[in-house]
């Protein structure tokens, strides 16, 4: 779906271009509604186009009809995408040519160990258990290789993120050399979505926090294949009684689209944003107008999760008055 909305007379950026990039594992819940309303606000503030992406890279994860619940969603809330959907599960070649030049450059190898074998021996850095390089100068004698992994060496990435500060990270000592692609033959998810963001030349990614510890790595992939950097904010995501993100496997309720502006003033809200006077009886696109012309990031608070709305928690039915 694409059109035009009106966004607030103000000095546009000199480029921008953002991206909403679910994974069709389940339809949208409050949580993912967050990062799509976040992104696409800021981006139409700035004069900016939004892009969408549907990351089907992982069929073992994938819930049938998903892909299609997504976007009926996003045009139930009318949020209006510029250009076609791309579909990373289509989009094979340019992993593969990614992955060539690595291996050309020298950057990659074939490893043999299990996850079992990596969290026996590994320590626990900010993303999991950090790989102790077990196979970085050959494998062990009579193993088959599963996975492609790629070097890291020692260098430090800083990431400054708009709502997260500085990120100082050092992948040998907090992820070791990371896997780019799986043993069941599949490309990482670390790998597509820099090369995707590349392609599609994107300057702006606002997302949820949760995969704040995944940009690091982005990073260094992204100096190897020499592809520009984005900018980055990292919303706080929703998180339910016992902190943890809201997820399908944390229960959290799909997003219910009969009443939209009731939902999308729950997200606003949980950004920190304003609303106008009595914003229930606005109309949708009065709604989004509104938002886009106050979006204050400056408002949402720097942490990496919130409180959801207590609606939102599961997937019990609740009446929202």
């Amino acid at each position: 779906m694409t059109a035009d909305r009106k966004t607030p007379e103000q000095p546009p950026v000199e480029i921008y271009r953002g991206r909403f990039a679910p994974s069709p594992s389940g339809p949208l819940h409050f949580g993912s509604l967050v990062a799509a309303v976040g992104s696409y606000v800021d981006a139409r503030h700035h004069h900016g186009e939004w892009l969408l992406r549907i990351e089907d890279i992982d069929p073992p994860r994938e819930v049938p009809g998903a892909t299609q619940a997504i976007l009926r969603a996003l045009e139930r809330f009318d949020m209006q995408w510029d250009g076609p959907v791309v579909y990373q599960s289509r989009r094979t070649s340019y992993y593969e040519f990614a992955l060539e030049t690595l291996h050309r450059d020298g950057a990659l190898y074939d490893c043999a160990c299990s996850r079992r074998e990596i969290a026996d021996s590994a320590v626990h850095g900010d993303a999991g258990p950090v790989y102790p390089g077990t196979c970085r100068n050959g494998m062990p004698p009579g193993r088959s290789a599963r996975s492609l992994r790629v070097v890291v060496g020692d260098s430090r990435i800083t990431v400054n993120d708009r709502l997260q500060g500085t990120l100082q990270h050092s992948l040998r000592e907090q992820t070791g050399d990371f896997v780019v692609r799986r043993a069941d033959r599949l490309v990482a998810y670390q790998l597509a979505v820099v090369v995707d963001d590349a392609d599609q030349g994107i300057t702006h990614v606002v997302r949820g926090a949760d995969l704040l510890d995944s940009t690091p790595r982005q990073v260094y992939l992204q100096q190897l294949l020499g592809h520009p950097r984005p900018d980055y904010t990292h919303l706080p995501v929703a998180a339910n009684l016992a902190g943890e993100k809201l997820s399908k496997q944390t229960r959290a309720r799909h997003i219910e689209t009969d009443d939209p502006v009731a939902t999308l003033c729950d997200a606003l809200d949980f950004l920190h944003q304003p609303l106008p006077d009595d914003p229930r009886q606005a109309g949708l696109d009065e709604l989004w107008q509104w938002a886009i012309a106050n979006w204050t990031p400056a408002a949402i608070p720097g942490r990496r999760s919130l409180p959801a709305p207590a609606a939102w928690l599961d997937d019990t039915p609740t009446n929202r008055a």
